[in-house]
């Protein structure tokens, strides 16, 4: 009899603007893996957004994969995976993260590891380099995560997010390592401190669900927006259209170049069909947050 897992990853955003590195969001657009044993690894794409040639040891599900095997001592058996994903890849909408994540499952269902979800955000957080993407994948909702010195990892979950995002997403892809090239290696500290207390507004907005608020303060970074800006295309003009037409606050989602607007749920759709007509060029979706996080079904063929 054979056994088939699926394993479905919300992507997400990360920082909203201020909350640089430690605070992610759950988005309701998916990687789906469909996971059977056979003889040999296998890695099928079913999306437009996956590449269609691929080598085996080259693929971050299978590195990761390996890694996490080895890391608790268990014998991961070859595996077909057919791999669904609505996330496109280096936009800023946690590809890796939620790719690091369904690898870390996938070892988890087929091995039997029972790890929870605690063990299984550290583990992702520590992969991808820091807890934002990979713990909102985990857990769903909007996370605000940081390591302490000791190494502990630390996270605030709140499930209730009661907003929608439009996410512009352009057709130009640009990867983290070059957006953090931009940023300066140190901050002076009047500067760091005012940016700092915009993050703590951010994130208190966000738990009061003071999204009028929040939308401000998504718009106010220091860490880095002002460094990025000039990669990211329309960054000025998709922030003022957005504005006019109701948003809370746009910011870059992650480290772009897709933007993403913080909008009153009633109104998102309307939103999302008005900035198509003027950006045209752009795939701009709207996106509920999602509450679950990683999730699995197992089926007996």
């Amino acid at each position: 009899m054979s056994k088939m897992w699926s394993i479905s990853v919300p992507g997400s955003t990360a920082n909203l603007g201020p909350g640089f590195d430690s605070v992610g969001l759950a988005l309701g657009l998916y990687l789906k893996l469909d996971v059977t044993l056979q003889n040999e690894w296998q890695f099928v794409h079913h999306s437009s957004h996956l590449p269609v040639e691929m080598i085996v040891e080259d693929h971050l599900v299978y590195q990761v994969a390996q890694q996490v095997a080895q890391k608790f001592n268990v014998q991961l058996p070859a595996c077909k995976v057919d791999m669904y994903s609505e996330l496109p890849l280096a936009r800023g909408l946690g590809s890796s993260a939620s790719a690091i994540v369904a690898a870390i499952e996938l070892v988890n269902v087929v091995c039997d590891l029972q790890l929870d979800e605690q063990a299984k955000c550290a583990l992702s957080s520590e992969i991808e380099g820091h807890p934002d993407n990979a713990a909102a994948s985990v857990c769903g909702g909007l996370v605000v995560g940081a390591t302490l010195p000791n190494g502990e990892l630390h996270l605030v979950n709140e499930k209730q997010v009661d907003a929608a995002f439009a996410v512009f997403i352009p057709n130009v892809e640009l990867k983290t390592a070059e957006a953090r090239k931009a940023l300066p290696a140190t901050y002076e500290k009047g500067y760091a401190v005012h940016a700092s207390a915009y993050s703590n507004l951010l994130v208190a907005a966000l738990l009061k669900q003071d999204y009028a608020l929040a939308g401000q303060f998504m718009e106010a970074d220091l860490f880095h927006e002002p460094f990025r800006a000039h990669l990211i295309p329309n960054y000025e003009t998709i922030r003022t259209l957005a504005r006019d037409h109701g948003a809370f606050g746009t910011s870059i989602s992650g480290a772009g170049p897709t933007m993403i607007s913080l909008i009153d749920s009633s109104k998102v759709d309307a939103f999302v069909e008005k900035m198509q007509q003027y950006l045209p060029d752009y795939t701009i979706k709207a996106a509920h947050v999602d509450t679950q996080g990683v999730q699995v079904t197992v089926q007996n063929g």
